[in-house]
């Protein structure tokens, strides 16, 4: 089968490939002749290479003797593309007649570094290159080219590129953040029914905390990848932990507890199931990061293994003078955790960082600056925390007027209202194809719940005066030990797709409704 026709610069591209093919005597056209091609051809290519730290002359030996490997073709040979070649140029081709064009030259080079086999894909996975640093690397690239009349050859930038690097902002936070006022009106002035209170706190959270996530973004585009992760890792679910400790004050000790566990499922199963069907109605087979997705699974592992044992005690003795022990099991536990956590900081923001990628959550528009970032991260955690004063003053009361227990209360509605923000960006980073960043969050966020804040709350109860333990109800355990395992065996392998989302969605609405009836 001959090469099909591409035009303008792909076509040039093509037919570099070929030309490099038949002076080395290949019997093919691979796509490592055609990334060798786009070197030679396109300015933008060696731009990426600079971007991503791969030394060009390393990776153009490196191609050359992945192409020697090929069998030397004998004169008179026709010379074809490879399997892996021939689905490369499919891909542009069917990018740009999604597009209502031509294949172009960026087409094909965003269908070479995006292709999952094959010498180059190896050559960018032992770089520790994910697949979602590569594609927003070249996304950066392309958006920054010139306007489509000013390019040779006919060539265009990818409209998805722009979608990619310059996200709307999101507006809705700036009707949300009416209800603060609102709520603090209803609360404190007009001391209004429980229920409308509660209502327009959870409103009035969620743009506090969409201002906290962005600030926390801007400060760590400031101070670089190894202060921002701890920056990230600080204040990732700082509102929920807000509301966590005013609970604590407040001697709600099980509504906290059933938050600690809803938050967990609802990033291993809600939220990550969203971004999985938001990148799969796009995509019909989705490629992430295994590492990324193995050591969360362990995370998790460990997480359960914490429950386990204060629950497993509270079940063999007798109920005479075993809140002390508890209570101390539950701090050794935490102490524990806590250092587990900053080990995996350690190893995933220095010793092992290439593994894991240098992609961040990109900001929108301009970055800011300290002062304003900072200034907005502190008067948003203020706003928070008054919020979560009303919050959880109405919640009893609220519950009782809605006729939901305490428990669905805990694991299924207050996790989502503290996790709003970090949640719906782990959605739309998917819905534009970045799903390494998406499971970065939903993964991540159930990892430092579990090892960070839990840990954190017991020790913050004990200042309180307060009994907060680790011991967990039995179906708090098993909901988390269950999706824990389910979650592991959809993303070990690296690959999904939308159904598999569906499916940890299923998961998700029947605990909400196995917790509804508690």
């Amino acid at each position: 089968m001959s090469p099909p026709q591409l035009s303008g610069g792909a076509q040039r591209v093509l037919d570099t490939a070929r030309a490099e093919a038949e002076r080395r005597r290949h019997d093919a056209i691979g796509v490592e002749h055609l990334l060798l091609a786009l070197l030679s051809e396109n300015a933008a290519t060696r731009e990426i290479f600079r971007r991503l730290n791969l030394d060009e002359a390393t990776a153009t030996e490196r191609l050359e003797l992945a192409a020697r490997r090929s069998r030397a073709r004998a004169d008179g040979d026709t010379l074809s593309l490879t399997s892996n070649a021939r689905r490369v140029i499919d891909t542009a081709g069917r990018v740009a007649r999604e597009q209502c064009g031509e294949p172009t030259m960026e087409d094909l080079l965003r269908a070479v570094l995006a292709e999952p086999r094959g010498v180059v894909a190896k050559m960018l996975s032992e770089a520790g290159l994910p697949a979602e640093t590569v594609e927003t690397t070249v996304a950066e690239v392309l958006a920054g080219a010139k306007s489509p009349r000013q390019h040779t050859g006919g060539e265009r930038v990818s409209k998805k590129a722009a979608d990619v690097t310059a996200p709307s902002a999101p507006r809705w936070r700036y009707v949300l953040l009416a209800a603060v006022p609102v709520s603090m009106i209803l609360g404190y002035v007009l001391h209004a029914a429980p229920l409308w209170v509660f209502i327009t706190a959870c409103l009035g959270v969620l743009p506090l905390a969409s201002y906290m996530g962005e600030a926390t973004e801007h400060l760590s585009a400031r101070t670089g990848p190894t202060i921002g992760g701890l920056l990230n890792a600080t204040f990732g679910n700082a509102a929920e932990l807000i509301i966590a400790i005013v609970a604590l004050r407040a001697g709600l000790v099980d509504l906290v507890k059933a938050s600690i566990t809803g938050s967990i499922l609802g990033n291993l199963l809600l939220i990550l199931g969203l971004s999985l069907v938001a990148a799969g109605l796009k995509r019909p087979e989705l490629k992430f990061n295994r590492t990324t997705a193995g050591m969360s699974a362990g995370m998790m592992a460990l997480a359960v293994v914490a429950m386990v044992f204060p629950a497993l005690y509270h079940s063999t003795h007798p109920a005479a003078g075993r809140q002390l022990a508890e209570l101390r099991m539950s701090e050794g536990v935490s102490v524990i955790l806590l250092a587990t956590y900053g080990l995996s900081l350690l190893f995933t923001l220095k010793t092992h960082r290439r593994l894991f990628g240098g992609g961040a959550h990109p900001t929108e528009g301009p970055t800011w600056s300290v002062g304003r970032a900072v200034l907005t991260l502190a008067l948003a955690t203020v706003g928070v925390a008054i919020e979560s004063e009303l919050l959880v003053h109405a919640a009893e009361a609220a519950t009782v007027a809605v006729g939901i227990s305490p428990v669905f209360l805990g694991l299924i509605i207050i996790p989502i209202i503290g996790n709003a923000a970090e949640h719906a960006a782990a959605v739309v980073l998917s819905r534009k194809g970045q799903i390494d960043l998406g499971l970065q969050i939903a993964l991540g966020s159930s990892a430092q719940v579990a090892l960070l804040i839990a840990p954190i709350l017991v020790f913050v109860g004990v200042l309180l005066g307060v009994n907060m333990n680790l011991v967990f109800s039995p179906f708090e355990v098993m909901a988390l030990g269950l999706a824990t395992i389910v979650t592991a065996i959809i993303t070990l392998d690296g690959e999904s797709h939308w159904f598999e989302g569906v499916q940890l969605l299923a998961v998700y609405l029947m605990l909400a409704v196995g917790a509804y009836f508690l």
